[in-house]
């Protein structure tokens, strides 16, 4: 009954153990891959957080590379327009968006990356935690059964030896073919004992295997109903941990994102009022205020008469009747201009951007800024040299009061540095306000269109010839004036080396004509006075500096503004070309 009842324990006992493997085995292979899952997510968000980081690398190059350069003079040029500071508003707004794709991958990396990664560790030291465990009271209740079975095998073997000894007493003592000295020898008592023995060994062995299995019996009933459901508990539970850990972190991993749309949208919407700030108007305005010359427009042109013949004039730089009616003189031979010379020194000057000092190669308009411009940036550099002087006086005022402090005299050097600095920017004040002042009452005021003078050209006639060549004040060819010492300082005849220099030159070609739409005065030196419907010779077009060269007889010659002239090209096909 005993070993049929244990028969079936063992056959149960058989199923349970493989189930139970099976289980943990099963179990061990979806831990595993639980954890793998956890460190691809891992590498996911590290790769996303790498994109994030590359991106606003290229955003924040991007926008540097179009950002203008500081104290630049492009800068300071483009500064004046909206849309220019739009489009810096617009880079700065990028480069706050770069910034905030870093703040993304910051927080993907502190909270999710470097979090799963710690949690993995824990999650791999558990997991082998619990299946140490669960392997060891497998490891238990097989050892227990292994000494059940040991048992019950020796308790079976005592058994079979008692029943043998047994049969073999109750043998010798019914035998009766038996000699005596048989008896002798295998005496029934001694048999008997041997009998008695066995039996009490079988016996104990059965008290021993019926421990055994009670033991067994409540230790597989702990296993089984204790010991591997709180494994298996204790399994479930980190599975669902760590369920719920990628839930979490797949969350965190929206709003990482989320709590950086506010400060993007606030990017956008700068972006947008960047743009919604533009002002076209203000924007053309500002180029008319930076490019206008200040030169009035001329006036209307007036019909041309070509059905009467062109007569050339006798004059050199009076009006004549022939004059009068339109006809330019027509230059023949070589010619000796007194004016040849400074003619060549103010054209080199033009042809070179001299940008003189007192910026009298630019327009009046233009000039005069640049003028002020100056003006106030030395102002400035005259303010903090007295701002300088007044402190190294404090200085040495100390000194005197508080001798260990320091020697008065040490100051000294300083302070007459600083006085040479002040000296010289005031000088320098000086010289820029009077060409200020000069530019400023010299530039032309804004009036009707000047009215046609032909009925003027012969009472003109009588001016003296070298009022045209010289004034007291002479002017620039852009329309600004230069102080001149006396009428002495005029132009002189050229000495022998310059007249040598012009002998050896060729007289340039006509390459055209053109008709004065206003009166010019070319008090300066290298100009030529022109009246209003005068007709002249084109000998050097307009080369972009805003003057043409014109040839009135043999030995006059010089630049008029282009503004203030028709030119009729007839060379090289260029036919008839209007400057205005």
């Amino acid at each position: 009954m005993v070993v049929f009842r244990q028969e079936m324990v063992e056959e149960r006992m058989g199923c349970c153990w493989s189930q139970t493997k099976d289980q943990f085995d099963n179990l061990e292979k979806h831990t595993q891959w639980g954890i793998e899952f956890v460190e691809r997510y891992t590498k996911f968000v590290k790769e996303r957080s790498e994109i994030e980081l590359s991106y606003a690398k290229q955003i924040r190059n991007l926008s540097k590379k179009y950002q203008p350069k500081k104290n630049s003079k492009e800068e300071e040029e483009n500064n004046k327009y909206s849309a220019c500071r739009a489009f810096l508003s617009t880079l700065n707004e990028l480069n706050d968006c770069a910034g905030q794709h870093e703040v993304i991958a910051e927080n993907l990396t502190s909270q999710i990356i470097s979090e799963l990664t710690r949690y993995i560790q824990e999650l791999k030291a558990e997991r082998k935690s619990h299946f140490h465990d669960g392997r060891k009271a497998q490891q238990h209740i097989e050892n227990s059964w292994k000494q059940l079975e040991s048992s019950k095998r020796r308790f079976e073997r005592d058994c079979k030896e008692a029943d043998r000894a047994q049969q073999y007493f109750e043998k010798m003592d019914s035998d009766i073919n038996v000699t005596k000295a048989d008896v002798e020898k295998r005496c029934s008592h001694k048999a008997r004992q041997q009998a008695q023995a066995r039996h009490q060994m079988a016996a104990d062995s059965k008290t021993e295997y019926a421990s055994y299995l009670q033991k067994f019996n409540q230790e597989q009933n702990d296993h089984y109903h204790t010991l591997i459901p709180h494994i298996f508990q204790k399994i479930q539970e980190m599975e669902e941990k760590r369920i719920e850990r990628m839930g979490e972190s797949m969350k965190t991993f929206a709003e990482v994102d989320r709590q950086v749309l506010p400060i993007v949208g606030k990017c956008l919407d700068g972006m947008t009022k960047a743009a919604e700030s533009i002002e076209p108007k203000h924007d053309s305005s500002q180029v008319v205020e930076s490019y206008k010359s200040g030169f009035e427009p001329p006036g209307d042109v007036e019909f041309e008469d070509y059905s009467q013949a062109m007569k050339r004039t006798a004059s050199e730089c009076s009006l004549s009747n022939s004059r009068a009616e339109g006809k330019p003189d027509k230059p023949t031979g070589k010619s000796k201009g007194k004016l040849w010379p400074f003619m060549k020194k103010s054209k080199l000057s033009l042809k070179l951007g001299a940008g003189s000092e007192d910026f009298s190669h630019l327009p009046p308009e233009q000039r005069r800024k640049k003028l002020q411009a100056k003006v106030d940036d030395i102002n400035k550099d005259l303010e903090k040299e007295m701002d300088k002087k007044d402190a190294i006086l404090k200085m040495k005022d100390v000194y005197v009061k508080n001798p260990h402090m320091g020697d008065p005299g040490s100051v000294d050097p300083r302070l007459a540095e600083t006085g040479q600095n002040i000296e010289k920017l005031q000088l320098e004040a000086q010289k820029f306000q009077g060409w200020l002042a000069e530019v400023e009452g010299k530039m032309p005021v804004k009036s009707e269109p000047p009215q046609r003078q032909s009925v003027l050209y012969e009472t003109q006639s009588s001016v003296p010839s070298s009022n045209n060549c010289a004034q007291d004040r002479e002017s620039s060819p852009d329309g600004s004036y230069t102080e001149e010492q006396s009428s002495e300082a005029q132009i002189k005849v050229p000495n022998a080396e310059y007249d040598d220099e012009f002998d050896d030159e060729e007289t340039l070609p006509t390459i055209g004509t053109c008709k004065a739409i206003y009166p010019f005065e070319g008090n300066n030196e290298g100009t030529i006075s022109v009246m209003e419907g005068e007709l002249l010779y084109v000998i050097e077009e307009d080369k972009g500096d805003g003057w043409t060269r014109v040839r009135r007889n043999e030995e006059e010659e010089g630049y008029v503004p282009t503004s203030y002239v028709d030119v009729f090209l007839d060379t090289n096909g260029k036919g008839a070309m209007t400057y205005i």
